[in-house]
């Protein structure tokens, strides 16, 4: 029987539940998502199945806390690149560099059947992202569709990138390819 791999971080002192957290990303980022599990955590960060399962309880809760810390990264990204920019073009730019940069993230965020939907975290995590790319936490019903319209062009940039599916003429910068493509979301004033 051959021996299992020693960890690769293997965890000392400090915050473990941070350490779990980092070994999940890695985790899902050599393995993917199907193939990560609690114990496969744990092994990677040098600590009993038990260890790990004391933070996350199961599978779903460990994705849950990726799920979160996915969105309150992206909202950290989002916040950069409005507040730097005041362009909300470059808030859509900001959202595709974080599925390129933070994919593991991106893969967990948008499969709510991989993690436990309804923990209070998550969902402020979920609001306070929604909120950045509705541009208002009172937006009106005229503004949540547009910001929809626009959420819906970037995310489906970022998804046919990562998938490889977008035509070469365009480049390979997926960066100004979302330039250009969101260049061509027009609002008219009337609606």
């Amino acid at each position: 029987m051959p021996k299992s791999e020693p960890p690769s971080k293997p965890y000392h002192h400090g915050d473990l539940r941070a350490a779990l957290l980092r070994n999940a990303v890695e985790a899902i980022t050599e393995l993917g998502v199907a193939e990560t599990s609690v114990r496969e955590v744990a092994r990677r960060t040098g600590v009993t199945h038990a260890a790990a399962a004391y933070h996350f309880g199961d599978r779903g809760g460990l994705l849950t806390a990726v799920a979160t810390e996915g969105y309150r990264k992206l909202g950290a990204a989002l916040t950069a690149a409005q507040a730097s920019t005041e362009n909300f073009l470059e808030v859509g730019v900001a959202y595709v560099a974080f599925s390129i940069d933070h994919p593991a993230h991106f893969d967990v965020m948008y499969q709510p059947g991989l993690y436990h939907h309804d923990d209070p975290d998550l969902l402020a995590a979920k609001a306070d992202t929604a909120t950045l790319l509705y541009g208002s936490r009172e937006a009106d019903d005229r503004q949540v569709a547009l910001g929809v319209a626009a959420w819906s062009l970037v995310h489906g940039l970022a998804t046919l990138w990562r998938n490889e599916n977008l035509p070469a003429q365009l480049g390979d910068d997926p960066l100004e390819i979302t330039r250009l493509v969101a260049h061509h979301l027009r609002v008219d004033p009337r609606d």
